[in-house]
């Protein structure tokens, strides 16, 4: 059987091979899967990747399969209980941001009919595709992330700067960032 030629920061671990050639880099337009990514994203601030998929059952778990109507509706005391499950992130000001998210994921809805409307319309609806040739051309950040993450914040959304903006991007497919030699370029 002939192994495929992966991204290199995936691979060796089973679980980030698994997310590279199912998830990352696959256009996403559904509502509740951006804003799980969204989540996931934000915890990711300042940590690596692995750390946030070795979690990824247990954000589940704790944040109601990431339903964004619940955890909008969070209360202080949901908030100290899940400051207290070492199954996720406990960092304070993520966990409360990602209940002010939530809130500001709604009124973005409410202005643009969904979220996916108007994250996709600065992409114009199609992911962008790059052609990278290693790793070290794929950058952190990009002229526009800052521009989306400019106005996430805008809008009242809390730990998204640039490079989580652009990790969202990859993530959900607005951004195609796979090297050439990948099997998902094929």
């Amino acid at each position: 059987m002939e192994e495929k030629t992966r991204c290199k920061w995936c691979v060796g671990i089973d679980i980030y091979e698994k997310y590279h050639d199912e998830e990352w880099g696959v256009p996403v337009y559904e509502d509740q899967k951006l804003f799980e990514f969204l989540i996931l994203e934000t915890f990711q601030a300042g940590l690596s990747w692995i750390t946030i998929l070795k979690k990824r059952e247990n954000f589940k778990l704790a944040f109601d399969d990431f339903d964004y109507k619940k955890i909008a509706l969070y209360t202080e005391d949901k908030i100290q209980e899940l400051l207290l499950d070492a199954g996720i992130i406990r960092n304070q000001l993520k966990v409360r941001a990602a209940v002010s998210n939530a809130v500001a994921f709604m009124k973005v809805q409410d202005e643009f009919g969904s979220f996916s409307n108007y994250i996709w319309k600065f992409t114009e609806g199609k992911p962008i595709q790059n052609n990278r040739k290693s790793l070290k051309e794929v950058p952190a950040t990009t002229p526009l992330s800052d521009e989306i993450s400019k106005d996430l914040k805008k809008r009242g959304f809390k730990f998204v700067g640039s490079t989580v903006v652009y990790a969202h991007m990859q993530a959900t497919g607005m951004v195609d960032d796979h090297v050439a030699n990948c099997w998902k370029k094929e």
